[in-house]
Parts: structure tokens; C-alpha cells; sequence
């Protein structure tokens, strides 16, 4: 049965129409009555959207379209009879016979009134079924010509309609008075109904069902099957009435357990309150009592004494009492508006900066300039710094020394395998362990709005389906944005535009666009042997004695064996290496004093050996008695390095072949070399038909090392030139720089690391570009002293500056 049981049968009786003659309920005369009427077969069809209409049964309607309003006021004017008929679509908005069930009920209209909301309503009763045969007019409003439909009804002394009867009117006596939103006038109503067929119609109407099953009811002539889907629908409403109490008894008697608790609790805190010892009152007094002192704006405070209302109406009890406090204290432990004062003394800046890195002029001048501006301005916006560098290169330490000449706090997050959303942003406080993202932790570590926080190894960010932590980063790196960072936990923005991020990365290419977009890019090179050297002077070797205990007098290395350290034991662009074989001598020195052995403290070169094994030879430099072979220079992930391209003719077809596990680029470049050596053939005074009766064959040694990239160019086309003139390179002769076919000599990169690889192999005369002369006035003098440079543009230039005069 519906909830709203009376809408459809009481409503007339209970202040619509006070008139009894109104009343629903019909007696077998009146019935017996209704079927003898006589109705017109072409009547006005209103379609009706969420109810069907059965005979007998009287139902109000609250008219919503212009063309039911217009059927309903022309018909009250006549005969007031109308066809009603069920919509199939609920949602149809102006319906068409074809969206119209084919079997309707006659109905004469009651009473038309008119709302105080200005609405109409009308009142109509049920008398017959009819069918659709024909429609006959669309507008205004639909007619159609019908065939009315007769029942098959039982047999007066049918014993099985008596029990259907009794059965019917039971289970809708029992819903009604199970059911606590049916009104007990409803009870009233269908304890006086006494015809059957009356009894099933009107609770086919009003019963709990949608409007394609009471249409399923109503297209059933036969009134036995009729009835019996009714006791069938009734029996299912009637049981899942009976689960719906259950539970909701079963909740009501929770309830009240729970409110019993919350009584007893109450007791409890008012005796706790007489004694002066409230726990919830005591965290309410800390709260504000820390509050006081926060520095934060009207949005931030107004929060938080929202929130702290909150916590004074829960009980302490239950869990989210400790979720709600820790929230508050994340609040209070923030640093909002709290910012340490910046040290602006440049000359002291400059001291730790230089004091603590060797090199990394670039960096340091870029601090410099940051505290430069700010102390004349007063105020800006900090940087985004990306250090981009191969591996211990002092990337990270870095960020501790822009800290202490700052005079900052100092703060570090590891970015390497992070790959959720949350680890940024953090988590709904709604959640069970929720907690603020990395960036809101660390700052309230820091206890500072403005630390300078190192975003370390960015380019190790991971993702998942917990989302992507480097689109996340986006508004903490944006300089525009991050005045307003949300992090999901505070549920509030926290001002990061003073903070001072300095982001980490080995390599760019996996940074994001966009990410990278917004931080200006610091390179940090790989150190040189001398460098290196000097590192390990200042600031590995004393790190190392004092991690060993040993004093400077107990272990002296010198230049030379720092020298022998780096070139043989280590391979790497940074010092960590380097620092793990000082740590090795310093041990290897340790246990010699701990267990009283007789020992030189100087460590010299020969004592290596011992300590750290076999190392490995850097490619020396070797003689050109031979034509065909060059030394070139190289730069590598680690260092600059020399190598030796050599070639060999035999003769053949003018077949090409190239070894040593080249790259693509140094293979075209071969190429290159030897179609530009054809072209201009008559510089060496080759004759053109040498090209085609020799095989040449070029071949760069280490062979299981890869080599790439364009600077051996010019390397190659002096080897090819050497090969087929028989000229000698000059000895103690290195060079770099890449070919085009028109002969021209084109800059290369990383001239540094080449020159003083060039250097350690005793090399005197090194052939470059023109456009490399700036990089090499770039580089500290002592580094280039006694080397002569050889700028060129084209490669006659190389050719008649590498090769020996040829002899008579």
C-alpha cells in the first residue's frame, strides 16, 4: 500500500470537499448502478503521467498542460465524461496517441477547483473500461472513437472468489496497520467496502505498485486473475514490510544504547567538571591558549575556532574526537606568518659558499644575486632553482649551504619513487589515517614560512592510479601560484611564495614540461682532475680523519697520490667514489695506529697498490709514427678523455669499414670525412682513381666502449688525409670539432674536460674551432698553461696545420 494512502481517497473528505456525497467509498447498488450507465463511444482523452484509473475508484489530478486544462474545463461544461489513459513514457511532456496505453477507464468529472496557488485541480471517478479503436482529433486536445470492455466476473455462489475476497481485505488491513505513515482512516475506509469488484479496483489503485504493473491490473478482464495478482502483490508488500520493522527496530534499540552511553557520558563529564579534572576542557583551554600566540589571518582564525566548536560538542569517546584534535593541532603547529629574518651580509654569504663547494662559480653567482636583490628590494619572491647534474656533484649539500648563508632554516625532501597524489597535496581529513602532504610537513618541522626547502632527486618522481605527484608540484613550483597553496588535509591555503625551493635532477629529460617550465635551470658540470683534487685537499680528506679519528700528522697524502687516486680508482663525474677510497686509506691508517705497527704517514703512490688494489691506466698518449693515426678528444659522462682514430687502406673496391662500436652520428661522420677527402682530392695531390682501388678501414680502440656524438670530425678526416697521402700527424697534436661537406669546422661541446684531458696525456698544440675561443678563455689560466690552441674554420686549415710536410 502507499504511503500516501490517503491521497487518493481521503483527500476529498479531509479538506478539499467537506461534502459527503464526495466520500470514495461505493455499495454494491451504487456499483450495479454505474454499469448500467450509458456512455458516448467518441470521448476526450486524457492522458494521465504517474497513476491509473480504475472504476469506481474517485482520484484527485493536479492539472500541469494547457491541453488538459482546456479537455477538463470544456468537458465540466458539458457531459463532464472523459477518457482517461496512461501514459507507456512518464517523462513525455506532450504525448501522442501512440504514446498512450490502448486500454483506458471512462471517468465523470467530480468537482474542478481552482488552488490558492493558482494551480487547478479535478476530481474525477472511474465508471468503465474502454479500449482506443480509432483516434480522431489531435488538438486541442485528443479524441478518440472507443469500444468499451466488459468483465468476467464469478459466479455469485464462487467460494474461491470468498476467499480471495477475505484475503485481499486482511493483508491490506495488515499493511495499513503495520505501515505508520497509512492513516487509520484508511482502515475505516476498506472495513465498509462490501462489493469484491469495488475492493480490488480500489486497492489496485492505491497499493504500493508502479504504474505499468496497475496498468497490468487494469487490462486484466478477468476479474479472478485479477484479484489473485492482487493478493500476490499485497503477500510481497506485506512481508517486506515486516523486514523493514525488524531492522528498524533492531536500529531503534542501537539508539538507544548509544543514547543511554551518551547520558552516562554526560554524567561523567559534569562529575569530572565538579572535580576540576575535565580532559575535554583541559584540550579546549591548550588549544586557544596556543591559539593566542599564532600569527595567522581572519580566514585562517575564523577556521580554526569553527572547527574548535566542533570539538567541544563531540564526545571524547568516539573516534572522531581524535581526529578533529589532531587536525587542530596541525593548525597550531604551522608556521603561518611565522618567517625567519634573511642574513644579508653578501662578503659572508660568499665565505660559506665558497668555504663549503670548490668550483660552481655559476651557482654561487646566482645565490649572490638572489640575496643582492633582496637586500635592495626589501621584499620578493623567492627563485626555483634546478640544480641539473650528473651525481655527486654537491647538488643537495648545496641547499644546506644556501641555508647558512642565508641564515635560514634548512629543510629536505626526497622525491625518489613517490608516486601519490596524497604524498603532495595530502588527504581528506574524512579519511582514517589521514594526514597533510610532505610539503605542509616539512614546513611545520621547519617551524618557518620561509626555509629553503631542496626538492631532491625530481626527476625520480614515479606515478600510479593514485594520481601524478609531479602535477601536483606544479602549483607548490609556480611563483604565481604557490601564494595560495590547498593542501587537501588543512583545508585551507597556505602562503609558500617566500619559501626558497632548490629542486635536484640527474636528468631533465624525464622532468615534466610544464614542471620544468616553471624552474630556472642551474647546470653544475662534473668536476676536472684538478678540481677534484682540490675537493679532496679541503674537504674530503679532513671530513675523513676526523670520521677515523686520526689525526693530519698520522696520514699525509699528497698531490701526486690524490693525482694517482683520481685518474686509476675512480670513474665518475662527482667525488663520492673518491670520498669512499679516502675513506679506505683512512681505515687502512686506523687500524695500523690502533694495533701499534710501525708506519710512514706520507701514503705515496707505490703504497696504493697495497691499500686499494690494481687500478686502471688512463689512455695515455702515443706516438704518431705511423700515417693514418690522430689523437681526438673526447667528453665524457665522467671527465674529458683523448682517443686515437686510426685508418688503413688495402686494396679492394673503395669499400668502407668502420669499428670500435660507433654511434650513428660518428658513423656519418665518416661518411663525411671521406666523401669530403674525394671531393677535394686535389689538395694531397691524390689522384681520383686511389679512391676506388682502396678499401679503407677506420677503427677507434676500447672497443667495448660506445662512442657517439660529432666532435671526432675533423679527427677523421685528418686520419683519412694521413692515410692516403702518407703524411705523418704532428706529434703531441690532439683535436675536436665537427665537419659539414661544405669543409667547414664547427664548435663542439664540453672544450673544458677535453683541454684538460689533453693536458694530463702531454699534449702541447690542440686544434679547435673559432667559435670554441670564447670556452677556452672560459677556463682559469693555470688550467691551459702550455698548451698552444689552433683556431680554424675550415678544414684545409686543419689539414695543412696537422700533417708533416710530405717528405722528397
Amino acid at each position: 500500500m502507499k504511503d500516501s494512502f490517503d491521497n487518493s481517497t481521503l483527500i476529498v473528505s479531509s479538506g478539499v470537499e467537506e461534502d459527503a456525497e464526495f466520500l470514495p467509498l461505493m455499495s454494491q447498488d451504487d456499483e450495479d448502478n454505474m454499469n448500467k450507465e450509458v456512455f458516448p463511444e467518441d470521448l476526450p482523452i486524457l492522458p494521465l503521467r504517474n497513476n491509473v484509473l480504475f472504476p469506481g475508484v474517485m482520484i484527485p489530478i493536479t492539472i500541469g498542460r494547457d491541453k488538459s486544462l482546456k479537455l477538463l474545463q470544456d468537458a465540466n461544461s458539458g457531459k463532464k465524461i472523459i477518457g482517461v489513459v496512461a501514459q507507456i513514457d512518464q517523462d513525455e511532456e506532450s504525448p501522442e496517441f501512440n504514446d498512450l496505453h490502448k486500454i483506458g477507464t471512462v471517468a465523470q468529472i467530480v468537482r474542478l477547483l481552482k488552488m490558492p496557488d493558482g494551480s487547478s485541480t479535478v476530481i474525477i471517478q472511474g465508471k468503465r473500461r474502454f479500449e482506443i479503436v480509432e483516434p480522431n482529433q489531435t488538438e486541442p486536445y485528443m479524441r478518440a472513437k472507443v469500444k468499451f470492455l466488459s468483465e468476467v466476473l464469478p459466479e455469485k455462489d464462487d467460494h474461491e472468489m470468498d476467499l480471495l475476497f477475505r484475503n485481499v481485505k486482511e493483508l491490506a488491513l495488515q499493511i495499513i496497520k503495520d505501515s505508520p505513515n497509512i492513516p487509520s482512516e484508511a482502515a475505516f475506509a476498506i472495513g465498509n467496502i462490501e462489493s469484491p469488484t469495488f475492493m480490488v479496483n480500489f486497492i489496485s489503485s492505491n497499493m504500493n505498485a508502479d504504474v505499468k504493473k496497475k496498468q497490468e491490473l487494469l487490462e486484466e478482464l478477468d476479474f479472478k486473475a485479477r484479484a489473485r495478482l492482487v493478493v500476490e502483490h499485497l503477500t510481497l508488500e506485506s512481508q517486506l514490510l515486516e523486514m523493514r520493522n525488524e531492522i528498524q527496530s533492531k536500529v531503534r534499540l542501537d539508539m538507544d544504547r548509544q543514547q543511554r552511553e551518551y547520558f552516562l557520558h554526560q554524567q561523567i563529564r559534569t562529575i569530572q567538571d565538579e572535580l576540576g579534572d575535565n580532559p575535554q576542557e583541559q584540550d579546549v583551554r591548550d588549544l586557544e591558549e596556543r591559539a593566542s600566540k599564532k600569527l595567522w589571518t581572519k580566514e585562517v582564525s575564523k577556521l580554526f575556532y569553527k572547527e574548535l566548536s566542533k570539538l567541544q560538542r563531540m564526545n571524547p569517546q568516539g573516534a572522531e574526537y581524535t581526529v578533529q584534535l589532531n587536525y587542530l593541532d596541525t593548525l597550531l603547529d604551522l608556521p603561518w606568518n611565522e618567517y625567519s629574518i634573511d642574513n644579508l651580509d653578501l662578503k659572508r654569504a660568499a665565505k660559506i659558499l665558497e668555504r663549503d663547494h670548490f668550483g660552481l662559480e655559476k651557482v654561487k653567482e646566482r645565490i649572490l644575486e638572489y640575496l643582492a636583490v633582496l637586500k635592495l628590494k626589501g621584499d620578493m619572491k623567492s627563485p626555483i632553482l634546478c640544480f641539473y647534474g650528473p651525481p655527486g656533484v654537491g647538488k643537495t649539500s648545496l641547499g644546506k649551504s644556501v641555508a647558512e648563508a642565508l641564515g635560514r632554516k634548512y629543510v629536505r625532501m626526497s622525491l625518489g619513487g613517490v608516486h601519490d597524489e596524497a604524498e603532495i597535496r595530502g588527504h581528506r581529513k574524512t579519511y582514517i589515517g589521514a594526514m597533510p602532504g610532505r610539503v605542509i610537513q616539512h614546513l611545520k618541522k621547519a617551524g618557518s614560512a620561509n626555509p629553503v626547502f631542496v626538492l631532491d632527486e625530481i626527476d625520480k618522481l614515479g606515478r600510479s592510479n593514485h594520481g601524478d605527484p609531479s602535477s601536483a608540484l606544479l602549483e607548490v613550483l609556480d611563483p604565481e601560484q604557490n601564494s595560495s597553496f590547498y593542501d587537501n588535509y588543512v583545508e585551507t591555503e597556505f602562503d609558500l611564495s617566500k619559501v626558497m625551493f632548490i629542486a635536484t635532477a640527474n636528468n631533465l629529460s624525464s622532468v615534466q614540461g610544464p614542471l620544468l617550465d616553471r624552474m630556472e635551470i642551474i647546470e653544475v658540470n662534473g668536476y676536472t682532475i684538478e678540481e677534484k683534487i682540490e675537493i679532496a685537499k679541503k674537504h674530503l680528506l679532513p671530513k675523513q680523519l676526523e670520521a677515523h679519528g686520526i689525526t693530519k700528522k698520522q696520514l699525509v697524502v699528497d698531490r701526486k697520490t690524490l693525482e694517482r687516486i683520481v685518474e686509476n680508482y675512480t670513474n665518475e663525474s662527482g667525488v663520492r667514489g673518491l670520498d669512499k677510497k679516502l675513506a679506505k686509506l683512512a681505515r687502512h691508517r686506523a687500524k695500523q695506529v690502533a694495533l701499534e705497527e710501525k708506519f710512514d704517514e706520507k701514503i705515496d703512490v707505490e703504497e696504493l697498490t697495497t691499500i686499494l688494489g690494481a687500478g686502471r691506466e688512463r689512455t695515455k698518449y702515443d706516438n704518431n709514427d705511423v700515417p693514418g693515426v690522430v689523437t681526438g678528444l673526447a667528453w665524457t659522462s665522467v671527465g674529458g678523455d683523448i682517443l686515437f682514430i686510426e685508418s688503413s687502406l688495402t686494396k679492394g673496391k673503395g669499400k668502407l669499414t668502420l669499428t670500435g662500436n660507433l654511434g650513428d652520428v660518428m658513423k656519418e661522420s665518416a661518411v663525411i670525412a671521406l666523401e669530403f677527402l674525394k671531393a677535394h682530392s686535389d689538395w694531397l695531390d691524390l689522384e681520383q682513381e686511389l679512391f676506388d682501388e682502396k678499401n679503407v678501414h677506420i677503427h677507434v680502440p676500447e672497443g667495448a666502449t660506445p662512442k657517439d656524438g660529432p666532435s671526432a670530425g675533423i679527427t677523421m678526416l685528418t686520419s683519412l688525409a694521413s692515410s692516403f697521402s702518407g703524411r705523418k700527424v704532428k706529434k703531441n697534436l690532439a683535436m675536436t670539432g665537427e665537419i659539414t661537406l661544405r669543409g667547414e669546422v664547427l664548435p663542439v661541446g664540453g672544450i673544458k674536460e677535453k683541454i684538460l684531458a689533453a693536458k694530463r696525456a702531454n699534449i702541447k698544440e690542440i686544434i679547435l674551432c673559432e667559435r670554441n675561443r670564447k670556452d677556452v678563455e672560459e677556463i682559469t689560466a693555470d688550467y691551459v698553461k702550455g698548451l698552444k690552441f689552433h683556431y680554424v674554420k675550415k678544414m684545409r686549415e686543419v689539414i695543412d696545420l696537422a700533417l708533416e710536410k710530405k717528405e722528397k
